[in-house]
C-alpha cells in the first residue's frame, strides 16, 4: 500500500508517531525468535530483582512493549519503588524519581523558569526542568499529592509535553509515567481522579509473596537489597521491539471482540449484561480499546506468536479494563469489585460475535 492510499487514524495515546492499529503481514519466525531473545534478557533481570512475582512481571513488560504508563497498587513494603529502579537499570534510561507529597506543587514536578544574569548586564527568564523530564519517571505514592498536583501529570502523560506560563516544552522519547500507590482507604491519601485513571494504560494491584519466597529474600539477601543489575538493552533494541510490537498482527475477529468488549461494559447497551446493568456507572472509555490493541499485541510477541488471539486479549483485560469501570455505589455494598465484574464480562461476552447457524444445509 502506497502512502497515499495508507488509510488516516485519529491520535495515538501512546506514541503519536506509530500506528498501533495499523494491519500488516505476519513477522517472520526469525523476527519472534529475535523479540524473544531480548525480552528475555529484559524479562531475566527483572526476575533477579523482584521474586515470586512472575505474572506481575510479566504485565510489567506488556505494558511496556506498548509504551503505555502504569499504576502499581499495593501496600507499602512489596517491592513496588524496587521493580521500577530495576526496569530503569536494566533499560539504560534517563530515571528520575518524585516523592509525592501532600506539600508538593507541580512547578517542583514541571520545573519553573528562573530569572537569571545573561552576563550583558541583563537579566532574562530561564526554564528550568523539572524531574519529569526524563524517560522513565517514577511518580512514587502518586495519591498522597493534592489533586493539583496529579493533574500536572496529565499533559505529559497523554501528549508528551509539559507547558509552563504558555511555553511548551516536549519530552524526551521514549517517555514513561510508573506510579505507585497505596490503597485508596489508608490515610492521608487523595483518590485519582477518573480522568487521570484513564491515562494509565495498566493499572495492576500488587500482592504479597508466598512463605518460600519471603525465605528466599531473607536467606539470599542482606537487608533485603536486591542484586547490582547491568543494561540489558540498548536504546536501539528498546525501539526494535518496539517496531516488532507494532507489526503483530491483529485479526478482524479478535478487533471485533474487543471492539465488543468494552462496548458491554456501558450499562445502556443491549449487549450489556445483568450484572453491568445493575452495578456499573460508567462504562470504559474508547482509549481502552485502543489500550487492549496495544497491550494484546505485546503480550502475543511475550508468547511467541506473529498474531493476537483472543487469549491475548483476555490476559490484559483486567489491567486495562478495572481501573476504567466505575462502580455504582450498590455494587462494593453486594461484594462487586472492577476486576470482578471484569470477570464476569469475559465470561459473558462470546468470542465470536456471529451466531453459527444449526441448520447449515452441506
Amino acid at each position: 500500500m502506497s502512502a497515499s492510499e495508507t488509510p488516516s487514524s485519529g491520535p495515538n495515546e501512546f506514541d503519536p508517531d506509530s500506528p498501533l492499529t495499523t494491519q500488516s503481514s505476519l513477522l517472520s519466525e526469525s523476527q519472534v525468535s529475535a523479540a524473544a531473545t531480548l525480552i528475555g534478557k529484559l524479562r531475566g533481570g527483572l526476575g533477579q530483582a523482584i521474586l515470586g512475582q512472575d505474572e506481575l512481571l510479566d504485565q510489567v513488560v506488556i505494558c511496556l512493549l506498548a509504551r503505555g504508563h502504569m499504576l502499581l497498587e499495593g501496600l507499602p513494603g512489596l517491592g513496588k519503588t524496587e521493580l521500577v529502579k530495576s526496569l530503569s537499570t536494566l533499560l539504560g534510561l534517563g530515571f528520575r524519581r518524585i516523592q509525592f507529597t501532600p506539600d508538593l506543587l507541580p512547578s517542583d514536578i514541571l520545573g519553573s523558569p528562573i530569572l537569571e544574569d545573561s552576563g550583558d548586564g541583563q537579566r532574562k527568564l530561564v526554564f528550568h526542568k523539572g524531574p519529569i523530564f526524563a524517560n522513565l519517571v517514577l511518580a512514587d505514592e502518586i495519591n498522597r499529592a493534592s489533586p493539583k498536583t496529579q493533574a500536572a501529570l496529565l499533559e505529559a502523560m497523554q501528549e508528551r509535553r509539559a507547558t509552563v506560563m504558555g511555553d511548551s516544552h516536549e519530552l524526551p522519547k521514549p517517555f514513561f509515567v510508573l506510579a505507585t500507590q497505596n490503597p485508596i482507604e489508608l490515610e492521608g491519601t487523595y483518590p485519582l481522579p477518573e480522568a487521570q485513571l484513564d491515562r494509565f494504560m495498566f493499572k495492576i494491584n500488587v500482592y504479597g509473596v508466598s512463605s518460600e519466597t519471603l525465605q528466599e529474600i531473607i536467606t539470599t539477601r542482606r537487608a533485603g537489597a536486591a542484586p547490582e543489575l547491568t543494561t540489558a538493552l540498548d536504546a536501539d533494541q528498546l525501539q526494535e521491539l518496539f517496531d516488532l510490537t507494532d507489526q503483530i498482527h491483529l485479526p478482524t475477529a479478535v478487533s471485533n471482540y474487543i471492539a465488543r468488549l468494552v462496548t458491554a461494559t456501558h450499562p445502556d447497551r443491549e449487549t450489556s449484561s445483568e450484572h453491568i446493568r445493575k452495578y456499573v456507572k460508567f462504562g470504559a472509555s474508547p482509549r481502552a480499546a485502543i489500550a487492549l490493541a496495544a497491550t494484546s499485541r505485546a503480550a502475543a510477541l511475550l508468547n511467541r506468536k506473529p498474531n493476537v488471539g483472543f487469549e491475548d486479549v483476555k490476559r490484559v483485560a483486567n489491567s486495562v479494563l478495572s481501573h476504567r469501570i466505575i462502580l455504582d455505589y450498590s455494587a462494593r455494598l453486594e461484594g462487586w469489585t472492577p476486576p470482578k465484574i471484569v470477570d464476569s464480562l469475559l465470561e459473558s461476552v462470546r468470542e465470536v460475535g456471529r451466531e453459527v447457524p444449526e441448520d447449515i444445509s452441506v
